[in-house]
């Protein structure tokens, strides 16, 4: 008899895609949970040319891998195109998404049926911790402009680039 818990499986592999200008604690929680689940969870920073981001793509990156770095199996990249594009390219089959509301929903829900027809790839979505659910990145970076305390919601490595760039503008 064959013990199939011991035959080698194949890696379970999901992205969390998104912009992170800058990752928050609500983004920081739906990777860690996303880890759990998943052999290997890789966190894509998808460029928009026609975004003007407040951090840099490098910055972006590097701030990623800092606070992730605890998960111990996430992957930290940059992407220009297609999120499917990228999956397909890397064998990914699942894309994590949190959910805040109801109106994240809807759109979410578009973007997997499209996701899906488009490729095959299944996007599983997390309900968000209530204590972020109403966090956003864009928000995160109005309040700290106006001086506002964003210390609960973004990891320290974060707040203290955050500090420093609104410092120098």
């Amino acid at each position: 008899m064959t013990d199939r818990r011991n035959e080698e499986r194949p890696l379970r592999r999901a992205v969390c895609p998104g912009s992170f200008d800058p990752i928050t604690c609500g983004h920081l929680d739906i990777i860690g949970r996303a880890s759990k689940l998943y052999d290997t969870v890789h966190v894509v920073v998808m460029i928009n040319n026609s975004k003007k981001g407040l951090f840099s793509l490098e910055e972006r990156l590097a701030l990623i891998e800092e606070v992730t770095a605890e998960f111990g199996n996430v992957v930290v990249e940059s992407f220009h195109g297609l999120l499917v594009d990228y999956c397909k390219q890397r064998d990914i089959p699942a894309i994590v998404k949190g959910l805040r509301a109801v109106s994240d929903f809807d759109y979410e829900l578009q973007m997997a049926q499209m996701n899906n027809g488009l490729s095959g790839i299944e996007t599983l979505f997390i309900p968000t911790n209530p204590t972020y659910s109403f966090l956003s990145s864009s928000l995160v970076k109005e309040v700290a402009a106006w001086g506002g305390d964003v210390s609960h919601l973004v990891p320290a490595p974060v707040l203290r680039e955050l500090r420093g760039k609104l410092a120098r503008d």
